[in-house]
């Protein structure tokens, strides 16, 4: 499996009022959301590393980043679990 590093950054302007009008009606079910898909994304390489489908080196540790910057207005979630591929990435982000 390769591996490519990445970012996807979306202006909440545009997408914050849309994603909490249509699926969440309240903002911290939305982010409990995005921690549950980082958690989701190191299960899924946990359990390929298992069955020998991916390479993750023995001395690992996985980990969600959730960072707050108030000056920037910004919130961060991040994970080192398995990515999106870039055909998920055009089906669900830039379709």
């Amino acid at each position: 499996m390769t591996r490519r590093e990445g970012s996807i950054s979306v202006s909440t302007e545009n997408i914050f009022p849309i994603i909490r009008k249509w699926l969440y009606s309240d903002q911290d079910i939305f982010i409990r959301e995005l921690v549950a898909n980082a958690s989701d994304a190191i299960h899924k390489l946990e359990r390929l590393d298992i069955m020998g489908e991916a390479d993750v080196p023995e001395d690992t540790t996985y980990k969600i980043d959730i960072v707050l910057d108030t000056d920037a207005n910004t919130l961060e979630i991040s994970d080192n679990g398995l990515g999106m591929t870039l055909e998920e990435i055009d089906k669900y982000i830039n379709d």
